[in-house]
């Protein structure tokens, strides 16, 4: 399917709404982290939306793919975050569960946007 705007594609829309999920979710975090984890929690979300918004404007499909790779390599870190924040009990087991699983899915799409793009 062709789309008008990045805003079009359900990949960039779910990332977007993860993005803001996780937004939410550092606010609980101690004022201590505002420069560590808070920071890298939220930079490594909105690098997903951000680079899927780039690799729409690109016009050759491999450029388009690399800036997917991207996204897809920040979504892995968005995990490895909320891995450690709830290791160091900072985020509640469940919250990053769910979140976890949606990245899982995210990821997945990602994977197939790629695919088509190879094809």
């Amino acid at each position: 399917m062709l789309y008008k705007n990045f805003t079009d594609m359900p990949v960039w829309q779910k990332a977007m709404n993860l993005s803001i999920a996780i937004f939410n979710l550092s606010s609980t975090l101690p004022r201590s982290e505002d420069y560590g984890l808070t920071s890298q929690l939220r930079r490594s979300a909105n690098s997903v939306s951000a680079n899927l918004s780039e690799g729409f404007g690109r016009s050759t499909k491999k450029d388009k793919c690399n800036f997917y790779i991207i996204a897809r390599g920040s979504a892995f870190e968005v995990q490895n975050h909320l891995l450690y924040g709830k290791k160091i009990n900072y985020f509640n087991e469940n919250d990053v569960d769910k979140l976890i699983n949606d990245y899982k899915e995210l990821i997945f799409d990602l994977n197939k946007l790629m695919k088509s793009l190879k094809r």
